[in-house]
């Protein structure tokens, strides 16, 4: 029986325009009815979803984190089912569900129809599926170009942040999470909802996206170059046993700072200081394969 899917793809990420005429091809012969849609621009594709959202079973993304992000809104609106062609550069959100890069493979997982319910953060209105933070990261998102990101793929995270760091000044920001207060003095506050984010780090040693809960860390370093120090560890998400930095969990998470500071979500600015997060448990449901659990 075949499914009619609405076909997403984001001709700016890394590999989409040729994935498109891959996916469509693989798609047809796994027996689905595709209605295709492309964008120049992601923000279009919520438009785009709801517009859609009676005559399709369910929603093909092809794309990266950005991408998912400007499309989330709508998936949760519509509770439209997501399938996902990591065709973006860091591809986070895939890596955390277990979908792997082989654009052949990741529609065979979309065609078994194995559906599993995961988590979203929500900040400020705006929900996300990865990390929301501020501070260092989002000079790295301001000067992480499509260009850069399509010429040097996931190593463009890396030496875009070598470039930043030395950049990097500490803010001081409160922290209200389960009922106490905590100041900080800090380079980056981080507030994870899934596994991986920034090409691969980890938010936490045991976070996955369905834990139902946030894990915020925040680097609480004196010296740009401690970051570097850090960076081995925060792969693989042990950072948050270091000394200087503070790890954090719960449902629900307000941050201030003395003036707004702009929000990255999913690699996209999309907010602003003072910021009211929360993980919204069982969001949205995503096709992944029948081994993933994160």
């Amino acid at each position: 029986m075949s499914s009619r899917a609405l076909l997403l793809v984001n001709r700016h990420a890394r590999q989409g325009q040729k994935g498109l005429s891959e996916a469509i091809q693989y798609l047809k012969e796994l027996d689905f009815d595709l209605i295709e849609e492309s964008t120049e621009d992601p923000k279009h594709l919520a438009e785009v979803i709801l517009r859609y959202q009676h005559q399709v079973d369910l929603v093909i993304i092809g794309g990266g984190d950005g991408t998912l992000n400007a499309a989330v809104d709508a998936l949760v609106d519509t509770q439209l089912p997501l399938g996902i062609l990591p065709l973006g550069t860091a591809n986070d959100l895939a890596r955390t569900l277990g979908i792997p890069n082989s654009l052949r493979e990741a529609c065979k997982i979309i065609a078994h129809r194995n559906l599993h319910r995961v988590d979203l953060g929500w900040v400020n209105g705006k929900h996300y599926f990865n990390v929301a933070s501020l501070g260092l990261s989002v000079k790295i998102t301001q000067r992480l170009t499509k260009e850069v990101k399509r010429r040097w793929g996931i190593f463009a995270y890396a030496a875009t942040a070598l470039q930043v760091l030395w950049e990097a000044r500490p803010f001081t920001a409160e922290i209200v999470i389960n009922g106490e207060s905590v100041r900080v003095k800090t380079v980056q506050i981080a507030v994870g909802n899934g596994r991986y984010y920034g090409g691969g780090m980890t938010v936490a040693d045991d976070a996955t996206i369905d834990d139902q809960r946030l894990d915020l860390y925040s680097l609480e370093i004196e010296h740009w170059w401690q970051i570097i120090l850090l960076l081995p560890a925060m792969r693989q998400g042990r950072h948050i046993h270091w000394e200087n930095v503070r790890s954090l969990q719960g449902q629900e998470i307000k941050v201030h700072t003395r003036k707004p500071r702009p929000i990255n979500t999913d690699g996209e600015i999309t907010t602003y200081t003072p910021a009211h997060f929360r993980v919204i448990p069982k969001a949205i449901a995503v096709l992944v394969p029948l081994q993933a659990r994160n």
